[in-house]
């Protein structure tokens, strides 16, 4: 089957031939339909693969969605023929955590050496994706591939996020969002969807400005220190009950602190090196700061209905596996609107 597989730091990934995986004990093979490229891919390989404990050669794509292709002799729970999204954040499924479907925070997966496909494991922009176990499989129940893609990582990511500040964005509070591209403009959407709060989205580029208003954002700012006066103003002095920062570079985890009020909540999403400094007068009392990684099954299924409502959508752009190596010069580029897709 033909893969695209990152093959050395430095150089751009490659579409090659490798062999089709044929699944063992629980494991099931799906044949991909769909599969999302992420920001996250580019850090992979951006950074050395004995730092990360990634072997090389390594297939990319770690948001998939195909049909059940075969079953490995001890699977059971989906049949050949039906169509999944791939849960990604692997677990070892018996540690307290994983029980209560919070994978990607499995308390021995780094002992064990269980990688999420694509991040470590074999991943998804290939013609075959072999699962680890069925339990990792969530029904499309309808869902158009190439859409519902990306939602197993950039819907499920700021699901994870929104969902425990939600009983606080009632009327009459506010939420910022930084960064409108993959995961801000479903967290935009979220927001609208979910709650009450008016949604500040904030951005570089009047492009990305009017693709946060296009999808939702009652308010769209520069990403810069002018933003913290823009804020201020739209919430008539209160600043924002959460600040959600999908981009997590220094020059907006600066910005997070200045734009919220004593008992309000940070969540830093993106995975650049910025850091929110936590101290007794680096911010308004009890704010909190959290970092959330991906998210939990449950939380998969439930994404899943909210496009099936049509809550959310998601902007794609569809590439072939043989133009698969240019999307991430777009990315880096920042030429992409939304979520860049893969059709094998």
């Amino acid at each position: 089957m033909r893969a695209l597989q990152h093959i050395a730091n430095g150089r751009p990934p490659e579409v090659r031939e490798v062999p089709t995986p044929t699944p063992t004990g629980g494991q099931v093979l799906i044949k991909v339909l769909a599969a999302g490229a992420c920001h996250s891919d580019e850090f992979v390989m951006s950074q050395p693969s004995e730092a990360l404990g990634i072997e090389l050669p390594l297939t990319l794509g770690h948001e998939g969605v195909g049909v059940v292709a075969e079953l490995g002799p001890a699977a059971s729970g989906v049949e050949v023929g039906e169509a999944v999204a791939v849960y990604g954040p692997w677990g070892c499924g018996r540690c307290h955590t994983c029980t209560t479907g919070a994978e990607q925070y499995c308390e021995r997966a780094g002992e064990l050496g269980i990688r999420p496909p694509g991040l470590g494991a074999p991943g998804a922009m290939a013609e075959y994706l072999l699962v680890d176990d069925a339990r990792h499989l969530v029904p499309l129940q309808g869902l158009d591939p190439v859409t519902a893609a990306p939602l197993t990582d950039a819907g499920l990511t700021p699901y994870h996020a929104i969902k425990p500040v939600l009983p606080s964005l009632v009327p009459g509070t506010t939420a910022v969002v930084i960064g409108a591209g993959g995961l801000g403009h479903l967290a935009i959407q979220m927001l609208k969807a979910l709650s009450a709060c008016q949604v500040v989205a904030l951005d570089l580029g009047e492009d990305k400005l009017a693709f946060a208003r296009e999808v939702g954002a009652d308010h769209a700012f520069a990403s810069d220190e002018s933003a913290i006066e823009a804020v201020r103003e739209v919430t008539g002095g209160r600043m924002a009950d959460a600040v959600f920062d999908f981009v997590g570079m220094q020059a907006s985890t600066v910005l997070a602190p200045r734009m919220v009020h004593p008992q309000s909540e940070i969540v830093v999403v993106g995975v650049g090196d910025g850091a929110v400094p936590v101290g007794f007068l680096t911010m308004p009392y009890n704010v909190k700061v959290r970092s959330p990684y991906w998210g939990t099954i449950p939380e998969l299924h439930e994404v899943l209905a909210l496009a099936r409502s049509a809550a959310i959508r998601v902007e794609t752009e569809v590439f072939s596996l043989d133009d698969a190596p240019t999307i991430y010069e777009r990315m880096h580029a920042r030429q992409l609107r939304g979520r860049a897709v893969v059709v094998p």
